[in-house]
């Protein structure tokens, strides 16, 4: 009925313009008996006036059929193939446009005033990854219409990894459809975990009939479709309730302000639209506030206007297929005036009788017309000039009395950037997003994991791996944390990891930091012993000297315990390893010296012997500057190719960024470490062989024990320095060094310690005397 509408107001505006065809009036053909089916051809006919003063005159005598308008489902209809064949007036059809009708050889005189859906493919994904469909269903029909749309569709969902979950072809022949494909549609609807499903196609009856079936069996779904359904959608007797939304398409196009007011004015019962509009204007409509009696057509009134009957029954707003409907009457009005001026320019006039002309004179001059529509709109009958169309958006909503409402709520602009063509009012949308998501989703924290062998939208949900991200749902990959950064226990975001070290307040730290401090007072402490009974025989006897350098350099090697505490930087990364190497060789060729002083003591005591002057020339004082001086040299080296510095361990500890001192030369330090142990070994093997002396010179047992809890300390160390990082690596070389040093304090020590202040009987020259004989 609106295409009727739109037809009338296009034929009325134009006759009411003096300056398209003027003296010339466009009229349609109307009978009590007509029907206006979508498929129905409607001929256009044009009158010329006997009298050229009186302009838009209609006159009865000289008429001429200049070309058919053809609707929605007239492709494939039986009627419009033998009009092809034997007619050559040309046709303007304003349904959707088809493919079908491009082909110039089977359809020469056939022009589509609707714009080809290139974008349409684009526009429809494009509102689905807004709303993060990635599960959608088709419903087309078995059509060259519905096959080259799933192609277009199907190219642009992989390229954006939406999947179809179903395409569901229905057959143009209602018998077919109610046999087997039928019941495979049917099976679709109830078992298809798509939310969201869209029909393409002309409003034929099997796919409105399968439209009709979805909405009651199909559960609550979220629709797609084109302006060409909206109509299935607002009318009253709809199921809104099966809908979680539906979603319509149109072309943009601006408003034609003299169809709203043709609507508004028009009265139907001095209109020829009174003729047919019972039949299609007061179906479905409550009589009640129209007429009191409808069992019979002639009942109801017809003293109102059609504004109340297209808020009813339609839109007041065109749709396409009326905005195409208007634009062909144009076109015909157009190329008529075109074709006229030419004719009187070349040809005089003479009673209207030249005014006769061929369908196919029309043509050639309709199919290069290009005007501008009264809403400003141009047009061209090129269908090249026509593509890249916006497309307006509108949703359904459900108004009182189950009849639907449709509001726009965004436009679609195909040349805009990506990213930006889409528009979509977000008041309009509140509800919308609302709708449940077609297919489960990877929450944040896992990533897709494609199944393999089966669609892009077909995968697994996979936690992602260690210190990997995903703040997103639906992500291909995680992304890595920064190396400053660690995941957390969700792995939706990076923390900061925390800057750690071996600090003071640390428990571990602390620890360590008072055990130093113990034992270097010890240590001191039995200095302060052994300077205080320095003339008593026991101090005599195992030579002050070394003692006291053994001493002092055992309270250093303590307090070099410090060097690892704390946060470190340049100066004590140098001094953790070279200091303690020095200081500790120093307390070890101590020892070696006073062993080697021990076996020549032993060596002396016959007369006549060469060690005799060995021992009394004081070249043993040489040792520990020799040993030393060694170690210097090492150290010198280390710190002139590679020094130790400031780095950082990301790794050992999660969440926490270790701040660690490097050793530089891995070579250096253990050739520092080895010329360490080389000393110890001899000490320990010259003590070891001076075990069996007298015992009033017995210190070589002690330091046998001492040097072999040194060694044992520091092979244990090793295996310990590679298997363990960070602050756990800094706290076992800390313990080496305070166990060693414990141990020389300990077993060379504190025997002595026990006479001088426990037992001072046993200190004397008189006992030393009688041990001796």
């Amino acid at each position: 009925f609106q295409f009727v509408v739109a037809l009338f107001s296009a034929i009325k505006e134009i006759n009411s313009n003096p300056y398209i065809l003027p003296n010339i009036s466009l009229i349609y053909p109307v009978h009590g008996n007509d029907d206006f089916y979508p498929c129905n051809i409607f001929p256009v006919i044009f009158v010329q006036s006997r009298n050229i003063s009186f302009p838009n005159y209609m006159c009865e005598e000289q008429i001429s059929t200049v070309a058919g308008l053809i609707g929605p489902m007239c492709v494939l209809s039986a009627k419009l193939k033998p009009l092809m064949k034997l007619f050559r007036w040309p046709q303007l059809s304003f349904a959707p446009f088809h493919p079908i009708l491009s082909d110039r050889e089977h359809f020469p005189n056939i022009y589509q005033m609707a714009p080809k859906d290139t974008s349409l493919p684009l526009a429809m994904v494009t509102l689905m990854l807004h709303f993060h469909w990635n599960w959608v269903g088709l419903l087309i029909s078995d059509d060259e219409q519905g096959t080259q749309f799933l192609s277009e569709l199907r190219a642009e969902m992989q390229g954006n990894r939406v999947c179809l979950a179903f395409v569901s072809i229905i057959p143009m022949d209602i018998k077919m459809y109610l046999g087997e494909a039928g019941i495979h549609d049917k099976y679709i609807m109830t078992s298809s975990s798509a939310n969201v499903v869209i029909i393409y196609g002309e409003v034929n009856p099997t796919l409105t009939f399968s439209y009709a079936l979805w909405t009651r069996f199909g559960s609550h779904k979220i629709w797609l479709s084109t302006s060409q359904w909206e109509y299935s959608t607002i009318k009253r007797d709809f199921n809104h309730d099966s809908l979680l939304g539906t979603f319509t398409f149109s072309h943009h196009h601006p408003e034609i302000s003299g169809f709203k007011t043709f609507i508004q004015t028009v009265n139907l019962s001095n209109h020829p639209l009174s003729n047919s509009s019972a039949k299609w204007g007061w179906v479905g409509l409550n009589c009640s506030e129209l007429c009191t009696n409808c069992k019979a057509w002639n009942n109801c009134s017809l003293s109102v206007s059609l504004e109340l009957l297209m808020w009813h029954r339609f839109d007041m707003a065109m749709s396409d297929e009326s905005y195409n409907l208007y634009n062909a009457v144009y076109a015909v009005a157009h190329s008529l005036h075109e074709m006229l001026l030419r004719h009187v320019d070349t040809q005089p006039v003479k009673y209207g009788k030249e005014l006769k002309f061929e369908p196919w004179q029309f043509s050639s001059y309709l199919k290069k017309i290009q005007f501008t529509n009264p809403a400003g709109d141009p047009l061209s009958m090129n269908q090249e000039e026509n593509s890249h169309v916006e497309y307006d958006i509108f949703s359904i909503w459900k108004f009182e009395e189950s009849q639907g409402v449709k509001v726009k709520i965004g436009q679609f602009t195909p040349y805009f950037s990506h990213g930006q063509q889409l528009y979509l009012s977000e008041d309009a949308i509140i509800d919308i997003n609302r709708s449940p998501n077609d297919c489960l989703s990877c929450a944040p924290g896992f990533r897709k994991s494609p199944q393999e062998g089966k669609a892009v939208c077909c995968f697994d949900c996979t936690p992602c791996p260690e210190n990997e991200i995903s703040n997103e749902t639906d992500l291909d990959q995680c992304v890595k944390c920064p190396v400053d950064q660690y995941a957390n226990t969700e792995q939706t975001r990076c923390l900061h990891k925390v800057v750690t070290f071996l600090a003071y307040d640390d428990p571990l730290g602390m620890t360590l930091a008072c055990t130093s401090l113990f034992f270097s007072a010890l240590t001191a402490v039995v200095l302060g012993v052994f300077v205080k009974h320095q003339d008593t025989p026991i101090v005599k006897a195992n030579n002050r000297t070394l003692t006291y350098i053994l001493l002092l350099s055992l309270i250093f090697s303590f307090l070099c315990s410090f060097f690892f505490i704390g946060r470190p930087n340049t100066a004590t990364c140098i001094l953790q390893q070279t200091a303690f190497a020095v200081v500790f060789t120093v307390a070890v060729s101590t020892v070696l010296a006073k062993t080697i002083t021990v076996v020549l003591a032993f060596k002396v005591t016959a007369p006549g012997k060469r060690m005799r002057c060995f021992l009394v020339s004081g070249a043993l004082n040489f040792i520990i500057p020799i040993c030393t001086l060694i170690q210097l040299i090492l150290c010198v080296i280390w710190l002139g190719t590679s020094p130790p510095f400031i780095d950082t361990d990301t790794h050992t500890e999660h969440g926490y960024i270790m701040i660690v001192c490097n050793t530089g030369s891995a070579t250096a330090f253990y050739c520092v470490l080895g010329y360490l142990g080389s000393l110890a070994i001899v000490s320990f093997t010259v003590a070891f062989l001076a075990r069996n002396l007298p015992d009033t010179f017995n210190e070589a047992k002690f330091l046998t024990f001492s040097m072999l809890v040194f060694c044992s300390v520091w092979v244990t160390f090793l295996p310990v320095h590679h298997s363990t990082r960070g602050k756990v690596m800094v706290a076992m070389e800390v313990l080496s060094i305070l166990t060693s040093s414990a141990g020389l304090l300990v077993c060379i020590f504190a025997p002595k310690c026990f006479i001088i202040l426990f037992r001072p009987e046993r200190n004397s020259l008189q006992k030393f005397r009688h041990k001796a004989y």
